[in-house]
């Protein structure tokens, strides 16, 4: 992803994802990720090597930030949220979890 001013959408990111092979969706599973509930995938088993954040125009339930993971077993996707109360998780629990995930920011 060379160029992250023409990827200014979240749906132009995850056709770029699509491209690259990295459209795996996370999803979490109790007290882990898992991208198709075979493997369960604890935080030290994660990092975080790209963010993009999302905010509407006009509508606060547009903001959203999705968050590009790579497992420990080098595949590749992403997880998507909505910022604060429109959070799609349990919040104490994927708060707690996502700060746990090391970060390694790289340039795509």
């Amino acid at each position: 992803m060379a160029d992250n001013s023409f990827m200014t959408t979240l749906s132009g990111v995850l056709n770029e994802l699509k491209k690259r092979d990295q459209d795996k969706e996370f999803r979490m599973n109790g007290d882990f990720f898992t991208l198709d509930d075979k493997r369960l995938y604890k935080p030290e088993e994660l990092k975080i090597i790209k963010t993009y954040r999302f905010e509407g125009d006009s509508n606060p339930d547009d903001s959203s930030i999705l968050y590009l993971i790579q497992t420990i077993d080098d595949i590749t996707g992403f997880l998507i949220d909505a910022y604060g109360v429109y959070s799609n998780f349990e919040p104490e629990k994927y708060n707690r979890f996502i700060r746990q995930i090391p970060v390694e920011h790289r340039e795509e």
